[in-house]
């Protein structure tokens, strides 16, 4: 009877052991934060090692989060504090000692980085979350640099996609939420030409026809002269829904920039003279060689820039 018993026994013990070893295998690596709504952040597409995407994000945006904002400063408005209350508590000595400790602990709490990677729920996908910045005007900031100077910075991350507001994706939240978060672009007296873009992934219950349908009505009730381009929109509206979060952003220069392709915006090529990123001064704008003449550019131009 020993002997039957054992291999049923061997037979259920891996059940809850591999169970136990894929929840380890797919616990975040974010240290257990995940994207959720109401986070601002990043959103980067890349191709297989996320680890490595994960550094190279961190990389560039310090780089330019530091040239743009400064080097990032923690907050030591709790310090302060210990040390104007310091006096009173000066007598009793374990009473300071405790509040003391106290406040390490909530000032280390309150030093929230300005980029910390959470778990994205998706895979080749990694969100980094901001803190204190606008994602929009940084991500603007680093293809402009990288389209002009055409210096290729990273070798995994593919796009590199601003999220200036999150929701739940569910078509009620988005309504509600979008309803107020497009009214900087597309309220009256605001208004501009559009597109919608959109990408969901473990999602099944949204309808890509639904959500674009909606959403471009309600660009349409801040003000009626909204109108679509889907060849060079003003702005493009991003929507990336992952799982039940809808990540959203509105972008300028989004064909000029590649679709916010890291990896083709320092390729360099003919079409991305016919146009000129959107906070170019008019002087600059001016320098930029116009359509008609970038067709008959001289057979040396086009060497030099074959070499």
């Amino acid at each position: 009877p020993m002997a039957a018993a054992e291999p049923a026994a061997r037979k259920r013990r891996p059940k809850g052991h591999f169970a136990a070893a894929a929840g380890r295998a797919k616990r975040p690596r974010g240290g257990g934060r995940q994207l959720e709504a109401g986070m601002r952040g990043i959103l980067i597409t890349c191709n297989m090692n996320e680890r490595k995407c994960v550094g190279e994000a961190y990389s560039l945006l310090g780089e330019y989060g530091d040239l743009l904002y400064g080097p990032e400063q923690f907050s030591d408005h709790e310090e302060r504090l210990s040390g104007s209350e310091r006096e009173e508590d000066e007598d009793d000595v374990e009473a300071a000692l405790k509040k003391e400790v106290g406040q390490i602990r909530a000032s280390t709490e309150q030093k929230l980085r300005r980029f910390q990677s959470v778990e994205s729920g998706a895979n080749n996908v990694v969100f980094i979350r901001t803190q204190g910045i606008e994602p929009e005007n940084l991500v603007h900031h680093i293809l402009k640099d990288m389209h002009a100077t055409k210096k290729k910075k990273t070798r995994v991350i593919l796009r590199m996609l601003p999220i200036s507001g999150t929701c739940k994706a569910f078509m009620e939240d988005m309504k509600k939420y979008t309803e107020t978060f497009f009214e900087p672009w597309f309220k009256a007296p605001n208004k501009g030409t559009f597109q919608i873009v959109y990408k969901a992934r473990n999602n099944s219950h949204m309808s890509r026809e639904e959500v674009i349908k909606e959403l471009a009505g309600i660009v349409g009730s801040l003000n009626p002269e909204n109108k679509v381009d889907l060849n060079n929109p003003q702005y493009t509206i991003v929507v990336e829904i992952i799982k039940n979060v809808c990540c959203l952003s509105v972008v300028r220069d989004y064909v000029l920039f590649r679709k916010y392709n890291l990896q083709e915006v320092v390729k360099s090529n003919k079409d991305n003279t016919l146009q000129n990123p959107s906070s170019l001064t008019e002087e600059q704008n001016s320098k930029v060689v116009k359509p008609e003449t970038e067709e008959e550019k001289s057979s040396e131009e086009v060497k030099q820039e074959n070499k």
